[in-house]
């Protein structure tokens, strides 16, 4: 089994599907997996827990997303949508929510939870 480790960074540059093609079998549409590197999602996803992401995933209100935040980064946050406009909102009130364009800006959907314990794994809809 080959295994091939990219840079988040890198995970969604344009040719990046390309690179991937070339030795292994990854689809742009697959589940992938990322690290909570901060506490901005505390108490619901402490900073060091695995986070399941779904790029085919819906993108609902309440919905936890890993979305692009206005300066064109990645960002992982709670969606909100009010009276047709859409927010990324952090659980933790230390940071900041901000308002962005649209679904659009939204990579995938948050649909696990994973830690050292298995009592910490947690499924989302």
């Amino acid at each position: 089994m080959h295994e091939t480790k990219i840079a988040i960074q890198d995970a969604f540059k344009p040719d990046i599907a390309q690179e991937l093609s070339q030795g292994s079998s990854c689809s742009e549409s697959e589940p992938f997996a990322l690290q909570a590197i901060d506490d901005s999602m505390e108490p619901e996803f402490d900073a060091g827990c695995i986070i399941i992401i779904d790029p085919t995933g819906i993108a609902r209100d309440g919905a936890y997303v890993f979305a692009k935040d206005n300066a064109d980064e990645y960002i992982f946050r709670q969606l909100r949508m009010v009276d047709g406009r859409y927010y990324l909102v952090p659980l933790n009130d230390l940071y900041e929510s901000f308002e962005i364009s649209g679904l659009s800006q939204i990579a995938g959907i948050i649909t696990q939870r994973a830690g050292k314990r298995r009592s910490y794994h947690k499924r989302y809809d």
